[in-house]
């Protein structure tokens, strides 16, 4: 593993009613996908879940937005990601609900099964199968994606590369303003992590210890498909819900409200 990173980005929001370290709502703590960072949560779900009365944050993997440790990003690996997780968690007055999406599922998964964690969430999470068998669907259906993805470079974004990926994430009537100011979090992702979800490390690993858990994937999401969220939520012995259309970036969708309500409900069960 590498050293520990000191430079985390985290956004929050602070409930308009704080509850305080032992109050009744538990913070809640946000983990963004590849090629993005904390701000995926910004516009919509830090906002929303403060105005239900939770304390939400949202971190940026180092390597990954404003966070140190783009340097080494490439030899970074889902270790080093929870290793970022932890340490945000550590500074939290109480402990958090872990909600990872895509890749952040992933880390959150990690965690789930190496270190004590209240309750988490799965978001369009990385099937069982790992990448591999994504990449191979993909290839089938798109092979003009996997192709723009392999040279794949934020500081060289043309149009057809934009038009390429677009429909992979968003759905069809994302608003420009969000699908613009998405582009500019556009990063790279570290090899080594792509590696560790293709072979699917954070499987071989022991029970999770009965955290409760909530799996939910988007019918529209052309990444991890309904069935293979599925796959995921049968693995961990839980039903997943999968809500109808929406796309893999569900958080900036502009029916974003049905996966964060969908969410608070889970929340309001714990």
């Amino acid at each position: 593993m590498l050293p520990a990173e000191p430079r985390l980005e985290v956004r929050s929001r602070a409930p308009a009613r704080p509850n305080g370290a032992n109050g009744r709502k538990p913070p809640l703590l946000f983990v963004h996908g590849g090629y993005c960072d904390a701000w995926c949560w910004e516009p919509y779900f830090l906002p929303f879940f403060a105005g239900k009365g939770y304390a939400a944050h949202a971190i940026s993997l180092r390597g990954h937005g404003a966070s140190g440790g783009h340097s080494t990003l490439f030899i970074a690996g889902l270790d080093d990601y929870a290793a970022d997780l932890e340490a945000v968690v550590a500074r939290l007055p109480a402990p958090p609900v872990l909600i990872g999406h895509s890749m952040g599922a992933a880390v959150v998964e990690r965690m789930l099964a190496t270190r004590p964690v209240r309750a988490a969430a799965l978001i369009a999470p990385v099937p069982p199968a790992g990448l591999m068998t994504v990449a191979a669907r993909l290839a089938s259906e798109r092979p003009d994606y996997l192709l723009q993805l392999s040279q794949f470079d934020p500081s060289r974004l043309s149009s057809h590369v934009l038009e390429t990926l677009r429909p992979l994430y968003f759905g069809d009537d994302v608003d420009p303003a969000i699908l613009a100011e998405a582009t500019r979090h556009l990063c790279v992702e570290s090899p080594r992590a792509l590696l560790d979800l293709s072979l699917r490390l954070h499987w071989q690993l022991p029970e999770r210890g009965g955290a409760p858990l909530y799996v939910l994937g988007a019918g529209g999401d052309r990444i991890c498909t309904p069935g293979e969220v599925g796959m995921t939520a049968q693995h961990h012995g839980v039903d997943a819900a999968i809500l109808p259309g929406l796309s893999h970036m569900m958080m900036l969708d502009r029916q974003w409200q049905a996966p964060a309500k969908a969410l608070l409900g889970w929340l309001a069960s714990l």
